[in-house]
């Protein structure tokens, strides 16, 4: 803490102190606010012509004293409005709660609307309530104004702070805590078109004796009671299947997953996933679904259909394009792995100079390839479809082609939005793959998956054909609010200990 600040706390603590003094309590139980201060500024003369006695509660951004008269600048979430405390209308008592008043006080003032003589629209207040005392002085922030409008700068410029202190942030920067608002606007834009589509919302648990649905490492702790290890989830998907199995055909779930793994712009270890499965549908289906509800999203809750994202200009608007992986491999590459022969995928790989996991198959190498010399070219949205069936342990095998699985992805600006399958239902099938993955695990693949003994007895009793889909909502904002970073729409996001 600097000197100054050390200063600032030791006289506020002392107004405290006085205000304690004269019986008032600087933290009251209760407070009334008859208005929004967005609602004050609807017709304002009709406001000034009743007369009417309003009643509003915001922070004091802004005070300053001449004598016997005050003003100030109070602000609650739907806007700011000008107050003007006079010692004759207020009262000599009142007035020095006023002048102990504090830029960063919550207060409450009562009164009527009016013009200054200046012409400042403001509450000519009648009472003034002190609601809580402000300690520590708010970050500066300077202003200027440009064509009438009030611009901000120098915000709270050190970004690392903004992440770590988020409510400084959010007080400051009304265009960030705007960002969280339509994360909101998103969520609940989600929730309604779902129900529209008959989805039921279930929730699954985030503690797990096992971790699956998903190639990632776990975040392991353990449950004293039980004396047993337990995971968080790094994916929603093997416990709504199993909700599939007991008969429900729509769910979907917006969920927290927990990955112990890299953090970057696009990556943080805890994330928000929308996943969703409907009994009797395929990949088509949730091809569909996606598009749909993406475009609904942007349409009628951003209100936009072209985005700048990650330096690109992305629109949404006509058909998708679809192509499988090995196409594209082709396109950009030259390259044909339609053959999956291991050798001649092996060489390339050399050739290239690309590290060969231990163990893997054709099937990953053709992955590898891909995610290195395609994905981070494709800009406009794009289905990547018949992912290899090494890298799809819960995905049906197409039927013409068993190196290939009925999956896609969604890739916007080089980057996975959405994953979906038409969903394995062969618990005889399923197992094998398990058990394949658990081989990788065991030369040395932490992001393998685990055989799951529970959920292939759930097989067994019969899960009807489905399709599944998974699209991270952190990403999904970022996208929709032009964020090039998943810090800037996670409202507190991991951070290295200070």
């Amino acid at each position: 803490m600097d000197a100054n600040t050390s200063q600032i706390l030791k006289l506020r603590k002392e107004k405290l102190q006085k205000i304690l003094d004269t019986g008032i309590n600087p933290y009251p139980i209760s407070s009334q606010r008859t208005h929004l201060i967005r609602e004050l500024h609807e017709n304002k003369d009709k406001w000034i012509t009743d007369e009417t006695e309003v009643s509003a509660c915001g922070r004091l951004v802004a005070m300053r004293r001449q004598g016997k008269l005050g003003f100030g600048n109070i602000e609650d979430l739907s806007g700011k409005v000008q107050i003007y405390v006079a010692q004759n209308l207020v009262g000599d008592d009142n007035y020095e709660v006023f002048k102990l008043c504090d830029t960063g006080d919550f207060i409450q003032v009562s009164g009527t609307m009016f013009n200054t003589q200046a012409g400042e629209y403001s509450i000519k207040v009648s009472n003034i309530i002190l609601l809580s005392k402000n300690l520590r002085p708010l970050p500066a922030v300077k202003e200027k104004t440009i064509d009438d409008k009030v611009i901000r700068y120098d915000e709270f410029a050190d970004i690392e702070l903004r992440y770590r202190k988020r409510y400084l942030d959010l007080l400051l920067n009304p265009a960030h805590r705007k960002v969280f608002m339509q994360r909101a606007d998103i969520i609940k834009g989600i929730r309604e078109f779902l129900a529209e589509r008959n989805y039921t919302e279930v929730e699954t648990p985030v503690l797990q004796p096992l971790y699956g649905g998903a190639n990632a490492r776990p975040f392991i702790t353990h449950h004293n009671t039980l004396d047993t290890d337990l995971y968080l989830r790094i994916a929603l998907e093997l416990y709504l299947k199993r909700l599939i199995v007991g008969g429900f055909e729509r769910i979907y779930e917006l969920g927290k997953n927990f990955r112990n793994e890299g953090m970057d712009r696009f990556h943080n270890p805890e994330f928000t996933m929308l996943e969703l499965y409907q009994a009797f549908s395929d990949l088509q289906g949730m091809m569909e679904l996606t598009e749909s509800l993406i475009k609904y999203l942007a349409k009628d809750v951003i209100r936009n259909e072209t985005f700048q994202f990650q330096g690109h200009q992305i629109t949404i608007t006509g058909d998708w394009k679809k192509a499988t992986m090995i196409d594209l491999l082709k396109e950009y590459t030259g390259f044909d792995a339609s053959d999956f022969d291991i050798n001649r995928i092996t060489q390339y790989c050399k050739e290239h100079k690309l590290e060969i996991p231990k163990g893997v198959g054709a099937g990953k190498l053709i992955s590898l390839l891909y995610e290195t010399f395609v994905e981070d070219k494709l800009i406009q949205p794009t289905f990547v479809t018949d992912f290899p069936t090494e890298i799809s342990p819960l995905a049906k095998v197409k039927p013409d082609n068993p190196n290939l699985t009925d999956r896609f992805e969604l890739i916007i600006a080089g980057n996975e939005f959405a994953n979906a399958f038409s969903e394995l239902n062969d618990p005889i099938d399923q197992r094998a793959r398990f058990e394949a993955q658990a081989k990788l695990k065991e030369l040395g693949d932490e992001e393998a998956n685990v055989v799951d003994e529970d959920f292939l007895e759930a097989l067994e009793y019969g899960m009807p054909p489905l399709g599944g889909l998974g699209i991270g909502i952190d990403r999904l904002v970022m996208f929709l609010t032009e964020n090039n970073s998943i810090k800037e729409v996670i409202l507190f996001p991991q951070m290295k200990p200070e």
